[in-house]
């Protein structure tokens, strides 16, 4: 029940907890929406935070289209080339049933966090990329989603 004594509803996402490592504009709006659907989303952000959170409109120097996208989510911030962390990291992950990254292809990898053995540490093993761009391809060497 809502402090002021209405009955409140449930989310058909109720109880998902999904580990978001996305920035820009298709990643977080995904997970928004998971988030609209009563997901606890976990916003992840390097230590200069999200590209988008310098984009106009701004109010009380905050982006409105930041706070758009990643309305209901929580959110860290963290250095993901430390060691330290990426182990805290991956102690999270295994509280989570979604896990949902936008970077270049290998970038997870190449911070330890996509394997084959620790995918089967997300309990429910769901895992959605949406890279900028494919693998092969003369545009691999792009850098769309820069980190």
């Amino acid at each position: 029940m809502a402090d002021d004594g209405k009955i409140m509803m449930a989310g058909a996402l109720d109880g998902v907890r999904v580990l978001d490592f996305t920035s820009v504009m298709a990643g977080p709006f995904a997970t928004r929406m998971l988030a609209d659907l009563g997901a606890e989303v976990i916003k992840v952000e390097s230590l200069e935070g999200d590209q988008v959170r310098a984009r106009p409109p701004k109010r009380d120097g905050h982006s409105a289209y930041f706070g758009n996208l990643n309305a209901g989510k929580q959110s860290i911030a963290c250095n993901l080339k430390s060691p330290a962390i990426i182990d805290l990291i991956k102690q999270l992950v295994a509280t989570c049933d979604v896990l949902v990254e936008n970077f270049r292809p290998g970038v997870m990898a190449r911070f330890g966090l996509i394997s084959r053995r620790w995918r089967r540490s997300i309990r429910g093993s769901s895992i959605a990329r949406s890279p900028a761009m494919v693998r092969p391809g003369l545009r691999r060497c792009s850098r769309p989603m820069r980190r």
